[in-house]
């Protein structure tokens, strides 16, 4: 208790208790949207009780502390806010806090503002180390508000949050327990405003059935499980699948769980639209149709067996019966639950002229065939095309596309704004409202980055610059649970009026994340703000350190198979390695990790870390921390030691070439040691919860398969040539650094080795043949990982750290 009171005095430098002015007027057609959505809320008894249940999952001890009230946005000046207030009768075991806001959303950023600021708590996901609520006090000794309470404002109506790939790469093994815990996190955070993509398979089976779509001619058009984001794209058709009855089944019946759930705490959700792919079967049954068939999406050999899926075109009068029957099959499954709807048309596509009377034609269809659904539709579009496509989509271009449909009728997500805004090179996306986002993360990799100062500043840049246009701030991650002072930063900005000072926001978050204030983590934050989470060169960070993107590399000829030149043809932020390649300009030849800070510096904060770690036993959020810092420490220097290594090779010197590869051998088991000692970083949890949703053997199998494809080779092979995305979604969990990375990276270096032993030409092929002969068997085994950690994390990393850094 006498710790938590020391933290008081600086979290009071943090907490202002005001009546935050953050009214902003937005146009009238905006207003509109929004006002509707309000009418179309739960009751406040509805709302109340669904805050009440989130307090009782998450704190149960302290259920009867806190009274929940609904209030109108009258009380906040017509904007959406939370009000914290002390309750004014004394009782040791009654409620002490008074927590008001415009929705249960606003009523549970309430508490988690209050438990942070005030109880000195941390929240994030429990594979990011989960709670610290050690430091809240006990009930009835609840700290007291000052100045008469607190208000909270938003400064921007929506809190938007996924990315449309998301639920593949996080989601897609999720039941109700886990994903209950996600919407208390969402409500939490404050985001109002989630993508709810889950089950739409199983609406289109019921749209296509309508239209002369047999259930079998669906099997080769949705991916499997593990692939469906890019199946809706019509990247994709039939890899991983076919999907079974069970799998659409089960996925309609938790959606409806999760939208129940979203519309209790207030939330609007956001749900799919049509954006034209369709099933082959489409064209024999409609053959006067204008349905094309796409090019190739990064398949090794174009087979079509999953390549090249079919375009129905927004100017053809399918594409809006299509459109209008899939938004009120809809609501008819799940009533009116929303009036926002995404559609990505021309992400990955571009259309056929640059005519923008013909791009103002194709967006009006488009959004004709969801209004004619929905009458109060909006359509939400993410916005990386305008970046990453800008050759094309110059300002005549764009301009007719957001103009396309009637005013406030669109809203548009700034997809990287926090590395490469958009609104700032398009006149505020030519006055339509847009939504400032950050992108983050690329294939759910694992990797300590970030750039903070673009997050605390960004949005307040953007929303205070002249005419602005801007209407939410969000997060587009593609995978979650890494890097959660990331998440945590990003999520205040939805009430933050003003840039922060992060020194001493990050020493808060330090203190709270860890439950007491120890002065060698307080030095360690501090370097980690300046170094690993101060990234400013502007290059989109992947993972792609050599034991995890393991570079198809023949260094006798100084090529890498699938180079850049493979990839520039696939424009969206979803054709993978286009967005690694339109950032990292690593040359033609050997593929080079992002590198933005002195590696010294971070081995520094490793030695405090460790330092700090005898006060801080059994600390869950210390433990995945100090596991994350290590592994990112050591994973630097393995790219060092393979650098020497092929370099040794191309110099012909066997003894340096068998010292730097045995190194990197050696660090990869050495990793792998590191991550068994946290539950958080283990395989066997990824493969265990595929499993567990399957209802038979042959599913079982199935998802098995679709787990582990999609964290290694992710798409096709040939013989001696490995996928185009292989490793794009890599991973550093134990029993895959074991298993997977550690044989690639054996198998390569015997054969160079053999090469200069036998003074022989280094044969690529034939290691190639090797090792995708081997993934292919990993990918279909069914060998059981742990599922618990194993060895204490600090006596681990202490060991690492004196054998390669002392």
């Amino acid at each position: 208790m006498n710790k938590i009171k020391s933290l008081l005095p600086i979290l009071a430098l943090l907490l202002i208790f005001q009546t935050c002015d953050s009214s902003q007027q937005y146009p009238e057609e905006i207003r509109s949207v929004i006002n509707r959505l309000d009418s179309q809320r739960s009751s406040p008894t509805i709302q109340e009780n669904a805050a009440k249940s989130l307090l009782q999952r998450l704190l149960p001890s302290h259920s009867s502390s806190f009274i929940f009230n609904i209030i109108s946005k009258d009380v906040c000046g017509g904007d959406s806010c939370f009000r914290i207030e002390n309750y004014n009768k004394s009782s040791r075991h009654g409620p002490q806090i008074v927590i008001k806001g415009t929705t249960a959303v606003e009523i549970a950023s309430g508490l988690h503002w209050y438990l942070k600021y005030l109880c000195g708590a941390h929240i994030s996901w429990e594979k990011t180390g989960g709670v610290q609520m050690a430091s809240i006090p006990d009930t009835g000794s609840l700290p007291f508000v000052k100045d008469g309470g607190l208000v909270m404002k938003r400064p921007v109506p929506w809190n938007y949050y996924q990315n449309v790939v998301t639920s593949s790469y996080s989601f897609v093994w999720w039941d109700w327990q886990r994903w209950e815990k996600e919407i208390d996190w969402m409500a939490l955070q404050g985001i109002n405003l989630p993508l709810a993509f889950t089950g739409q398979e199983a609406i289109w089976q019921k749209v296509f059935a309508d239209f002369i779509v047999s259930k079998d001619d669906l099997n080769d058009f949705f991916g499997g499980p593990a692939f469906l984001a890019w199946a809706r794209m019509g990247n994709l058709h039939g890899w991983g699948g076919p999907l079974s009855q069970n799998w659409l089944d089960h996925q309609l019946a938790l959606q409806k769980q999760i939208l129940s759930r979203m519309l209790e705490l207030g939330m609007t959700p956001v749900l799919p639209s049509f954006s034209g792919n369709v099933p082959a079967a489409l064209r024999k049954i409609y053959p006067s149709s204008n349905i094309t068939r796409l090019g190739n999406w990064n398949t090794v050999s174009g087979d079509p067996r999953w390549c090249c899926t079919f375009l129905l075109d927004p100017s053809d009068p399918l594409f809006v019966k299509l459109g209008e029957a899939f938004i009120k099959k809809q609501i008819k499954e799940y009533g009116d639950v929303t009036d926002i709807y995404n559609c990505d048309t021309f992400n990955e596509n571009s259309p056929p002229t640059d005519d923008p009377t013909y791009i103002s034609s194709l967006g009006a269809a488009v959004y004709e065939a969801m209004v004619k659904g929905d009458k109060y539709a909006v359509w939400l579009m993410q916005g990386w095309l305008f970046y990453s496509d800008s050759k094309f989509w110059k300002p005549p271009q764009m301009e007719a596309l957001l103009h396309s449909v009637p005013k406030g009728k669109m809203v548009v997500l700034d997809l990287f704004a926090e590395v490469k805004p958009v609104w700032e090179t398009s006149s505020q996306f030519y006055g339509t409202p847009y939504v400032w986002c950050m992108l983050h993360n690329f294939g759910g990799n694992i990797e300590m980055y970030g750039v903070l100062d673009s997050i605390s500043s960004g949005p307040i840049d953007a929303r205070t610059s002249e005419s602005s246009t801007m209407v939410g701030v969000g997060m587009c991650m593609e995978g979650i649970e890494h890097n959660p002072v990331v998440y945590e930063l990003m999520s205040e900005m939805a009430y933050r009026n003003e840039k922060l000072q992060l020194v001493d926001w990050i020493k808060t978050y330090s203190h709270r994340r860890y439950g007491k204030a120890i002065h060698q983590l307080d030095t360690a934050w501090e370097i980690l703000y300046h170094t690993i989470y101060n990234c400013t060169d502007g290059i989109a960070d992947h993972n792609k350190d050599y034991i995890v993107e393991f570079p198809d590399w023949d260094p006798v000829n100084n090529t890498v198979l699938g180079g850049t030149e493979n990839y520039q043809n696939h424009n969206s932020f979803n054709s993978h390695r286009s967005m690694r390649h339109i950032f990292l300009n690593s040359g033609p030849s050997l593929p080079s990790p992002h590198l933005w800070y002195p590696t010294e510096e971070v081995i520094k904060a490793l030695r405090l870390f460790l330092d700090a770690g005898k006060d801080l036993v059994g600390s869950s959020t210390y433990r995945y921390d100090l596991v994350d810092l290590t592994r990112q420490a050591l994973s630097k220097l393995a790219n060092d030691a393979y650098l020497k290594a092929v370099t040794a090779f191309q110099h012909k010197d066997l003894k340096a070439l068998d010292l730097h590869s045995q190194k990197f051998i050696q660090l990869i088991k050495d990793i792998e040691k590191v991550l068994a000692s946290d539950e958080n970083f283990l395989l066997g949890t990824w493969l265990d919860s595929a499993k567990r949703l399957a209802l038979n053997p042959k599913e079982m199998r199935q998802y098995e398969w679709n787990a582990r494809t999609q964290i290694t080779m992710w798409f096709d092979t040939t013989e001696t040539n490995q996928s185009k995305l292989h490793d794009y979604a890599n991973k550093f969990w134990s029993g895959l650094l074991e298993d997977y990375y550690l044989p690639r990276a054996t198998t390569y270096f015997n054969h160079l080795r053999k090469a200069l032993q036998d003074n022989e030409v280094f044969k690529i092929d034939v290691w190639r043949r090797e090792w995708i002969s081997y993934s292919n068997k990993w990918q279909s085994d069914t060998k059981i990982y742990p599922k618990k950690r194993r060895g204490d994390a600090l006596s681990i990393a202490s060991r690492m750290y004196e054998k390669y850094f002392s």
